[in-house]
């Protein structure tokens, strides 16, 4: 459920549109949602490898500090809670507003409903590990039963709308290229999410076994959830029918049962989205509580609550950041730089493993999980994330520069927390 749940969110029920925007034939919408699964898979083995080598609080956080320098993890961990995690619980949380709104018909605006959303979700986080996942499973099943209801409903729309030919909208070409590579920017954040569920692995029972296996099992269950979806944004609506619905699942739930099936799958929608932030508050944490616990962050974020034992200080810090983001950020502009940014480390962190397999002394039959096909697999995800990253600088410099500014801006934070460190040891 963590891992599903932190995959299915908001991105599914809106992203195609961009992607139909960017890419104009079937065969390539759905050849994007396809190689963006392959993708998520071969993030997926890797970090499996990586959670059964380092089954500690932080997951990727910890990958990256132990592989390759503290810095590097700190950067990460600051790009995470200022960027990556927080625009996309920001990004989520406008969505559900948006379909929120739509269900009850209430005279607010978007951004205070998001806002109230995520101050939600933050509190409940506070009370402990049980409660945040009791909801969190919850709503990531309300969300596969929402797919599967627009799956069913599709069956009784009427004619296909999908052409198979022609294969491509352009000849081949670099700006069919770059084209292709911009539609895979919301197709990555529609996918994103399967690495957080690493940032538990020193609350989970067995990790090194359990982690590897529910990863793995997650990313299968959701390429098979989203590429099936495509197919029946695409056999109702059609390229440019997708192309031209912001929310595509409520066309095509209004097109199969008119004004009340747009409205059901609304409400299902946005409980989807209600699931997907608490995952994301549920996880994320860990790592800035990894961070203060290694003495380059605020000292408070390292402390738990003597009852729940959970880090109320981080969930708390990362609520207020999420809050301020959905009050001032749109949609489509937070979606092009979180994916500059996780793409960067995502790339780095597949970089780990190829360091880590030359530091550890274990017997490769001790490790419980191994990247299938490595290191060629492995150099694959790596070139696929960084190629990604140009993409994205070249289809939305702007935003995409804004993410690496706020990059950069934690070097001298990281160097002033290590003097710190060296004065208290001093």
């Amino acid at each position: 459920m963590a891992v599903i749940g932190g995959i299915v969110g908001a991105g599914i029920f809106i992203n195609p549109y961009l992607v139909a925007q960017r890419v104009h034939t079937s065969p390539l919408i759905l050849s994007a949602w396809i190689a963006g699964g392959v993708i998520a898979l071969l993030g997926g083995f890797i970090y499996a490898e990586l959670a059964a080598r380092l089954p500690v609080t932080g997951g990727q956080y910890a990958y990256l500090r132990d592989a390759l320098h503290p810095a590097v993890a700190f950067l990460y961990g600051w790009v995470l809670l200022l960027v990556i995690q927080t625009g996309g619980m920001a990004a989520v949380a406008i969505t559900f507003a948006r379909y929120w709104l739509e269900v009850t018909h209430w005279a607010l605006p978007e951004p205070v409903i998001a806002a109230s959303a995520l101050a939600l979700l933050t509190g409940i986080n506070c009370f402990g590990v049980r409660a945040g996942s009791r909801v969190q499973s919850i709503m990531t099943l309300t969300a596969i039963a929402v797919i599967a209801l627009l799956e069913f409903c599709s069956i009784f729309a009427g004619p296909s709308h999908i052409a198979w030919k022609p294969l491509l909208d352009h000849p081949p070409s670099f700006n069919l290229l770059t084209a292709f590579g911009s539609a895979m920017t919301p197709v990555i954040f529609a996918y994103g999410g399967w690495q957080t569920s690493s940032f538990l692995a020193g609350e989970i029972r067995d990790a090194p076994k359990i982690l590897p296996r529910a990863i793995v099992l997650g990313v299968l269950a959701v390429i098979a959830v989203y590429v099936s979806i495509n197919f029946v944004y695409l056999r109702v609506l059609g390229p440019s029918g997708l192309a031209a619905s912001t929310k595509p699942a409520s066309s095509v739930m209004l097109a199969t049962l008119g004004d009340r099936g747009a409205t059901i799958i609304a409400a299902g929608i946005s409980f989807s989205a209600f699931g997907f932030l608490g995952q994301s508050i549920l996880t994320a944490p860990r790592v800035y509580f990894a961070m203060a616990q290694d003495g380059v962050f605020f000292r408070t974020v390292a402390r738990v609550h003597p009852r729940t034992r959970v880090p109320v200080f981080a969930i708390a810090l990362q609520g207020l950041c999420a809050i301020a983001i959905a009050l001032t950020g749109t949609y489509a502009q937070v979606v092009n730089y979180v994916v500059a940014m996780d793409c960067i480390f995502f790339g780095l962190t597949a970089i780990c493993l190829f360091l880590l397999r030359q530091q550890t002394l274990k017997d490769p039959a001790e490790i419980a999980f191994r990247v299938p096909g490595h290191p060629w697999t492995t150099l694959l995800f790596v070139i696929a994330q960084w190629t990604l990253v140009v993409s994205t600088f070249v289809h939305d410099p702007k935003r995409s520069f804004i993410g690496l500014a706020i990059a950069v801006a934690g070097l001298p934070a990281y160097l002033l927390w290590q003097r710190r460190n060296r004065r208290a040891q001093g």
